[in-house]
Order: C-alpha cells, then sequence, then structure tokens
C-alpha cells in the first residue's frame, strides 16, 4: 500500500472516473461528479459557487482554471506548489490550465498581508522573476497543456472610463473589510489609491479570460472573491473560488519561507530535498500528504487512520520524504536520496559526498568562520555546540577544531555534514 502513496492512486482514480463517463458529459453520473469534487475539495479552506461547478461539470465541457501569479520573487517552495498541485489535479481531469502572469499588477504589487506598500518592479525585474517561475513552475504542471497570458495584454488597453466604472463596482467600506487595508488604515498608515486598484485589476483578469475557477491561497480570498463580484457586473457566470491554506515550514511553527530559512526548495538537490521532509513535526505528516502530495482523500484517511492505531511517525514520514522527493526527481534519484539518508542518519555511516568547506584559515577562528557562512549560524551559538558535544570530527564528539586537517568530515548538530578543504 504505502508504495502506491503520492499519484499512483490518484491517477488510477482519475482514470477510473474517466472510463465511468467523464469524457462523456457526466449524464446520469452524479457519483463521478462527487468524486470529482471530493478531489477538489481536498485540503481547500474554501469551495465557493460549489453549485454552480457542479452544474458546469455536468456538462462535461473543459473548465478555464486561472491562476494569477504576480513574479515578486523568484523562487518556488513546496509552499508555492499547494496551489499548484491543485491545478495541476484539475489539468489531470481534462480542464484547461491558465496561467497569468501579472506583469501589469506587478508593478503596483499585491497588498495582500501586507503592512505598508510594496515597492514597485521594473520591467526587468518582472521579465527575469517570471523567466524563472516557469522554469520551476513546470516542474509541477505539464507545460505541453498550460497556457501562460500576461495581464498587460488587456490592461494596458483600459481607458480611464473603463477604469472608472470598475473603481464604481466596489466602495471604499468594501475595501476596507481587508484586515490589512483595515489595519494600515486604523494605524495611519498610507494606503496609495493604486493600492485599491489591485484587487479590481486582477479580478478584470477573471473577466478577460472568463474563467470557470480560480485558485489562490487563502491571503488571496478577497482578490479572488473580487474576481466573482466583477464577473457579474460584466454578465458573466461567476468563477468558484478555490483557496487553499498556508504550509507550515519545516519548524511547524511559521509559514513556509525562504527568508525564515523553513523552506524546502523544488529545484534543491534531492538528498537535502528528502533530509528535509524528515525534519517536519509528526504533527504535519498528514498535513504535507494532504497539501503538497497528489495523494487521494482514502490515501491520507489510511495514513491518519496509522498513526492513529499507533504506527511510528517515522515510518510515515520516510514514506512522505519518498514521495516528495519522486514528485521532482526521478526515481533513482529518490531512491539513493533515502538510502543516503538512512545511511548517513540511521546507521551512522560517515558520508563521503558531502558540502565542502574551503578553509582559509586552518585554526578554530577559521573554521567556525567557514561554517558559519554555510548554516547561519552565530559563532557564539557554535562555540556553545561545541561546549556541549553537538559537533563531531570524524565520528568522534570533541570540544575543539584546533586539530582538524584536511579531508576531515565535520558534523555540526544532528544532519550538517561538511569536508574540509
Amino acid at each position: 500500500m504505502k508504495e502506491e502513496l503520492g499519484g499512483k492512486l490518484m491517477e488510477k482514480e482519475i482514470k477510473d472516473m474517466k472510463n465511468k463517463g467523464m469524457d462523456h458529459g457526466f449524464k446520469d453520473l452524479d457519483q463521478s461528479v462527487d468524486e470529482v469534487l471530493a478531489l477538489i475539495r481536498k485540503g481547500t479552506d474554501q469551495l465557493v459557487g460549489e453549485d454552480d461547478l457542479r452544474k458546469k461539470l455536468i456538462k462535461g465541457e473543459p473548465l478555464i482554471v486561472k491562476l494569477g501569479l504576480d513574479p515578486t520573487a523568484p523562487d518556488i517552495h513546496l509552499g508555492h506548489t499547494v496551489v499548484l498541485r491543485k491545478m495541476k489535479l484539475l489539468q489531470d481531469l481534462g480542464h484547461q490550465i491558465v496561467i497569468i502572469i501579472g506583469d501589469f499588477t506587478g508593478k503596483i504589487g499585491d497588498p495582500s498581508g501586507r503592512s505598508k506598500t510594496r515597492v514597485q518592479l521594473s520591467d526587468e525585474e518582472v521579465r527575469h522573476n517570471a523567466a524563472t517561475y516557469f522554469e520551476q513552475v513546470f516542474r509541477v504542471l505539464d507545460k505541453t497543456k498550460t497556457d501562460i497570458r500576461y495581464n498587460s495584454e488587456w490592461l494596458s488597453k483600459l481607458s480611464l472610463e473603463d477604469t472608472l466604472s470598475m473603481a464604481a463596482s466596489v466602495t471604499v467600506a468594501r475595501m476596507l473589510e481587508r484586515d490589512d487595508f483595515k489595519t494600515r488604515f486604523e494605524s495611519e498608515t498610507p494606503i496609495g489609491i493604486h493600492e485599491f486598484m489591485y484587487p479590481l485589476l486582477q479580478a478584470r483578469d477573471s473577466v478577460a479570460l472568463k474563467a470557470d475557477i480560480e485558485v489562490g491561497g487563502s491571503d488571496q480570498t478577497f482578490n479572488l472573491l473580487m474576481g466573482r463580484t466583477l464577473q457579474k457586473q460584466f454578465g458573466q457566470s461567476p468563477q468558484a473560488v478555490i483557496t487553499l491554506p498556508l504550509l507550515e515550514g519545516i519548524d511547524g511553527v511559521q509559514k513556509m519561507s525562504k527568508s525564515l530559512g523553513n523552506y524546502i526548495g523544488v529545484s534543491e538537490e534531492p538528498r537535502v530535498m528528502f533530509e528535509k521532509v524528515m525534519r517536519i513535526p509528526d504533527e504535519l505528516i498528514v498535513r504535507y500528504f494532504e497539501l503538497v502530495t497528489d495523494e487521494t482523500p482514502k490515501g491520507i484517511a489510511d495514513v491518519r487512520s496509522r498513526l492513529e492505531s499507533g504506527a511510528n511517525p517515522r515510518d510515515e514520514k520516510l514514506v512522505l520524504a519518498r514521495v516528495i522527493t519522486r514528485l521532482y526527481w526521478s526515481k533513482e534519484e529518490a531512491e539513493e536520496a533515502e538510502k543516503f539518508f538512512l545511511d548517513t542518519f540511521s546507521k551512522g555511516i560517515l558520508p563521503t559526498d558531502v558540502t565542502t568547506l574551503s578553509i582559509k584559515q586552518w585554526d578554530e577562528v577559521g573554521i567556525l568562520s567557514a561554517v558559519k557562512g554555510e548554516t547561519g549560524q552565530s559563532t557564539s551559538e557554535l562555540r556553545r555546540m561545541l561546549s556541549q558535544s553537538g559537533i563531531q570530527v570524524n565520528g568522534e564528539k570533541v570540544s575543539s577544531l584546533r586539530d582538524c586537517q584536511m579531508g576531515d568530515i565535520l558534523k555540526v548538530g544532528k544532519k550538517r555534514f561538511f569536508k574540509l578543504s
């Protein structure tokens, strides 16, 4: 059973649903529609407009599924893939995925979750970040079945009359319902008029596409619902809105973020990815299965049941690490990463293929400086680890690094290894 986790069951379930008639309009196939909706609801915070979505699914026609991305930062981690994996599910179900690159809105900057006005991006920054996005997004989505659009295509052509018409569709009071705007208003922190326009412009993307579904993080709820408002104003059927929770990082506390160092990057090496997954708290095992893998609702229920029945969380976490690594790397690379982890962290075998530290000054100060550069830990923290036997040289606990030589293997903490060079 465990070997099937992480996508194979999802693929089989989708295939079974298609065999039961999904490709023929769902006529007299309420059960199939219910199964699809169950997959869509998996891991979601909200599914707004489910009744209308059900009617569209019954017609059996491919739906337009929208995801808006403002390329404010170029790196993608597992937290971003919570939304992307939902898009991949809808893509596998035969719907048309459209990614909107916010080259126009990106110059404004999404105010969601911001305590102050964002710095506006230049055209060059938008193009650079978008190119990096593509490379990483297509590690999840099928490139050949994904449309890429830039919202400057229609937003740059809006007249002042068009803009004023959009602005008239929503009140200032409605805008101030947003927690971030409300907080800034009450604290007398400036809010630019252009920031009020951001949700409307993002909503105009939905109008331009005639989107049937829009997917986004829970922090985007206001923007996505605005799409429904504007579509109604334009006489369109309002899109269903799927919002997904923000994923906690490997610290288990704060949301996954590169700046906090608690992230798992989709482009990280297999060994690093596998080891980082093994670091997540036990209580997040089911949540990670639910949000960042393709496991079915039944498969997730099985994982939860085993854990509640006393299964060793480490065994379930090994499966999770295997599944996640396999999503982004080959089967052979994932297997090698698992072997490396088990040999290094379970059997105590010292690794030979590890990060090499170039030591410029062969004394304790120089070595600690090199380690500090790689781990981000302070010198005082590293010295405290030394005094508490938290640093080993060639498998032996030491209280000093004065006798280290070229080629020695340093183990810092429980899971960081370095070769001195």
